[in-house]
């Protein structure tokens, strides 16, 4: 398997290309250490890999999120050292947990320069059936695309198994996510909201209860990808004695609810 630093082959045009933002911008980060520096190959030319790009995914949902750009370094600052791509799109999706869904009308010819890559209309099919992308109607080359999705999708089309095997992952995920989403909702409702309304309220104290709600659902998410994480480690142990052991011994409920484990 090619090692990051082996993929390092993306030029600086290539890598704003892809993550949307103009050379200079790439520039400006890495002057503020936001990003690490190039490798440098043939001709004294920079060359970007993988981790370039999530941590520039990671710098936008950040700002989107409303962060100055004093706090983006500080949030950079605390991260480990040798965070992997991976790693740093583990990050991003628990930034991006409660933002809403960022979808955008592109041409064919944006989204693969997005995509980094040309997208035949098989690519295309793939995608849409991942629902990463649709056509909108308005031309044959016009999509709407959930950019939030479209590195995913993107790396999907490489992976050597079926669309059918990739959609049948796709409805055990939700099928499961949306069981867990509900039972936690009522656990809630049951053991926090219904006991808290039906008492006496003020809006002093509806506002901190909607601050409680909001303020548990990144650590509910933080829960849930590390008690998943664990769990499939085990599960890949099990069937392929593959895998690293987990805190020495075996995982419990208890265990799930730590920091995020963000080893892939």
């Amino acid at each position: 398997m090619a090692t990051e630093s082996e993929q390092a082959t993306l030029t600086v045009d290539e890598l704003a290309a892809r993550a949307g933002v103009t050379v200079r911008t790439v520039r400006f980060y890495g002057t503020r250490g936001l990003l690490p520096p190039p490798e440098i190959g043939p001709r004294r030319v920079g060359r970007y890999g993988p981790d370039h790009l999530s941590r520039l995914a990671l710098i936008e949902e950040l700002q989107r999120q409303g962060l100055t750009l004093a706090a983006i370094e500080r949030y950079l600052r605390a991260l480990p050292d040798g965070l992997s791509a991976h790693d740093l799109a583990v990050h991003r999706a628990l930034v991006a947990t409660w933002t809403p869904d960022q979808a955008a009308e592109t041409t064919r010819a944006e989204l693969e320069r997005r995509a980094g890559r040309p997208l035949d209309e098989a690519d295309l099919d793939r995608l849409a059936a991942m629902h990463v992308l649709e056509r909108t109607g308005d031309g044959a080359d016009t999509f709407r695309v959930d950019l939030g999705l479209l590195a995913l999708g993107v790396r999907l089309l490489d992976v050597p198994v079926s669309a059918d095997t990739i959609l049948a992952a796709r409805r055990t995920l939700l099928r499961h996510a949306r069981s867990m989403a509900g039972e936690l909702t009522a656990l809630f409702h049951e053991e926090v909201w219904g006991p808290w309304s039906a008492g006496e309220r003020d809006p002093e104290q509806v506002d901190a209860m909607r601050s409680l709600s909001a303020s548990m659902r990144p650590m509910v998410v933080q829960a849930l990808v590390t008690a998943f994480q664990r769990s499939l480690k085990q599960e890949l142990r099990a069937l392929y004695g593959t895998g690293d052991a987990a805190d020495g011994g075996e995982d419990t409920d208890e265990g799930a609810g730590g920091g995020a484990d963000v080893s892939p």
